[in-house]
């Protein structure tokens, strides 16, 4: 599969507008809901992808670069945003994760990437080899994936349950329209 770094690039250059418009200024009861035990809030989420653009996807393209499979990824925390997050708003989380994308992006562009250092291998340390280009392409479905989890998430919050003849449960877990 070839790798299109501008589509990539496209797609993380919007998440951080995407979230801003769906989740800033709403009350906490929709940013801070989760759909139960062990999950994570829209707020958890952002407080996860901040934390993602200060210790995985830029750096870790950085080690693929200077190193190869000569050192493999520091592990990445996925519960940090919980320490990492508190006393904070959903405002200053926005905006945070606004600026370390925009900074990543800019970096990600100095590197001048060509089709062959897409394809240099590094070593991730659960999943084995993976190249570059494969990492930058899982950065962009990671967005997407979190921004699907935050919609099912609000989808299911109080006001839904007066919608009439429409199960939310329904439409957020299966690809079929009504």
């Amino acid at each position: 599969m070839e790798v299109d770094l501008n589509q990539i690039t496209e797609i993380l250059r919007r998440t951080p507008e995407v979230l801003r418009v769906l989740l800033s200024e709403l009350p906490s009861n929709w940013t801070k809901s989760n759909e139960g035990e062990n999950t994570w809030s829209p707020f958890d989420v952002v407080g996860h992808l901040i934390h993602g653009e200060e210790t995985d996807w830029l750096p870790r393209a950085q080690i693929i670069l200077a190193f190869g499979t000569e050192r493999a990824f520091e592990p990445f925390d996925r519960y940090a945003q919980f320490a990492s997050s508190q006393g904070k708003t959903m405002e200053e989380l926005l905006e945070t994760f606004a600026s370390l994308r925009r900074a990543n992006l800019d970096a990600l562009h100095q590197l001048q990437l060509t089709p062959t250092d897409l394809l240099k291998p590094g070593t991730h340390p659960e999943l084995g080899r993976v190249t570059l280009g494969e990492l930058l392409a899982t950065w962009a479905a990671h967005d997407l994936n979190h921004l699907v989890q935050i919609a099912r998430t609000m989808a299911r919050q109080p006001f839904s349950s007066g919608a009439i003849g429409f199960s939310t449960t329904r439409s957020v877990n299966h690809q079929t329209s009504d």
